[in-house]
């Protein structure tokens, strides 16, 4: 169900947005807009998803964040 939940908001949005040939999946040629977060979202709680923090942020193939 997680997994579910992670696929919506990443591959099925791009789909929904009609940008799934170039993003939406990590993949040579794609988009590489990414975040690292401090703990895997598919083992919490989904109470605690608002304490998770952000380490890395790549915008277009670029580090525009790191904490």
């Amino acid at each position: 169900m997680a997994g579910d939940a992670l696929r919506a908001y990443t591959s099925t949005a791009a789909g929904q947005g009609f940008a799934d040939d170039f993003k939406g999946t990590l993949e040579p040629e794609r988009a590489a807009d990414l975040c690292a977060l401090d703990r895997p979202l598919l083992d919490l709680d989904p109470h605690e998803i608002t304490r998770v923090q952000v380490d890395l942020t790549v915008f277009d193939g670029r580090v525009v964040f790191e904490q």
